[in-house]
């Protein structure tokens, strides 16, 4: 596995998992995704005026990767909005690897070393991990929600099918104008959407009260994807998925952290899992 893949993953790793957590602080879920997604798209309209469209051969990769990521955003709003970050966080996030793994073999005929093989169990038994402590250490004696637990399961296999078709795209063309016009276009499906259940209004009350943090989160959206798909471009798309979902484990962090979300010492124990499973397929993939 290249160091600078790693290092592009990492950084995209730490990207997301703050963009997830700016989400799930907001009062009002759906609105701040609303706005994040439709900053991006701007940001990202910007950027493809320089860089020029794709070519041809990518715009049917992009317009599906638009559909997928759009299916993405409103199901992880579903979730955050009702369950505990720290569960539906390394379950949305850890569940995907295992069938990107399975998705590569069939249509990229990627075949993974043992020392792979192991990494990707770690990776993901670690952060099943860090989510399951969120079921054993119920607070107060509230019961998970089973529909919040399907509802994460429903977007690992979106993020699975999503990094798949991207990694496939990206392989044989510009990373660049691929990635910015998926972003351009996924506002013109979210924010119908989300308008539609919460009104203008809505919109523009969040935008006076936090557009800060909204414009950092339209940011960080932007420049962690695309520094994942340039990885993606030289590095196996196993592994790079993987490794890029070391972002559950910062995610449980900020959640301990920031949000007064239990982690104890299962969850630590989860955190070293992923990381020596990290090391593993750095030094044995």
């Amino acid at each position: 596995m290249p160091v600078t893949a790693i290092i592009l993953l990492f950084l995209s790793a730490s990207m997301h998992a703050l963009w997830n957590f700016l989400l799930k602080s907001a009062d009002e879920k759906y609105i701040a995704m609303g706005w994040q997604v439709i900053l991006s798209g701007i940001l990202a309209f910007g950027c493809i005026l320089v860089t020029g469209l794709p070519p041809r051969s990518m715009w049917g990769w992009a317009v599906l990767s638009m559909f997928l990521e759009a299916v993405y955003f409103i199901l992880l709003c579903i979730a955050y909005s009702d369950h505990d970050f720290s569960l539906v966080y390394p379950i949305a996030r850890g569940g995907a690897p295992v069938l990107l793994v399975l998705w590569a073999a069939i249509f990229l005929r990627e075949k993974l070393t043992s020392g792979g093989y192991l990494g990707l169990a770690m990776i993901t038994g670690g952060m099943m991990v860090i989510g399951a402590t969120t079921l054993i250490q119920g607070r107060g004696g509230e019961k998970p929600h089973l529909r919040g637990i399907l509802t994460a399961l429903a977007v690992a296999f979106i993020i699975s099918v999503y990094t798949f078709v991207d990694g496939r795209a990206v392989k044989s063309g510009p990373v660049l104008p691929y990635g910015l016009s998926m972003f351009v276009m996924i506002p013109f499906v979210t924010t119908p959407y989300l308008t539609h259940h919460y009104g203008w209004s809505g919109f523009a009350k969040m935008w006076k009260t936090n557009r800060g943090y909204l414009l950092l989160g339209g940011v960080l959206g932007l420049v962690a994807y695309m520094l994942a798909l340039y990885a993606y471009t030289f590095a196996p798309l196993s592994y790079s998925g993987a490794i890029r979902e070391v972002s559950a484990v910062i995610g449980a962090f900020l959640g301990w952290k920031f949000l007064k979300e239990e982690m104890g010492g299962i969850r630590v124990v989860g955190s070293a899992i992923v990381f020596a499973g990290v090391m593993v397929i750095a030094i044995f993939g």
